[in-house]
């Protein structure tokens, strides 16, 4: 399952230079992988590439992704209150993009963070409008529905 993670996760980190630079796309990396080591060190072995992998892949990326992207916006509200260096809003974009707009969204309720920043909202809901769409267009090339 290890070996699967990285082969799914990593073009990411090399394909997409904005999110090398993306502490909280590296802790979500670091997070995928200390999940897919203890599931299959303490739980099961699933083999590489197989179904089970992917779905549990997709199960574990989502709930990564949105822990991550809580803490950015927790971490951004923080410095924003202290005066020190801000996330990128682009940053926060991408986890949105990638799925994390679950916890982007919880994030922005209960910390009171840029929830009525008008421009951020409207590309706050592009990108879920963004996320939909692409995952129409694989659910569509892949013949589910």
């Amino acid at each position: 399952m290890l070996i699967t993670f990285l082969v799914l996760i990593c073009p990411f980190l090399i394909l997409v230079p904005p999110l090398q630079r993306n502490r909280f796309f590296i802790f979500y990396f670091a997070l995928m992988m200390l999940t897919a080591y203890i599931t299959e060190s303490y739980f099961f072995r699933v083999i590489a590439f197989s179904h089970k992998a992917f779905l549990i892949f997709i199960v574990y990326h989502l709930v990564c992704i949105n822990i991550a992207a809580f803490g950015a916006y927790g971490a951004d509200k923080k410095a924003a209150r202290t005066g020190e260096w801000r996330i990128p809003e682009s940053h926060l974009h991408a986890l949105e993009f990638l799925g994390g707009w679950i916890g982007a969204f919880v994030a922005q309720k209960f910390f009171h963070h840029k929830n009525k920043k008008r421009s951020y909202q409207i590309m706050f809901w592009l990108m879920l409008f963004l996320q939909g769409l692409a995952i129409y267009i694989i659910l569509k090339y892949l013949h589910l529905i």
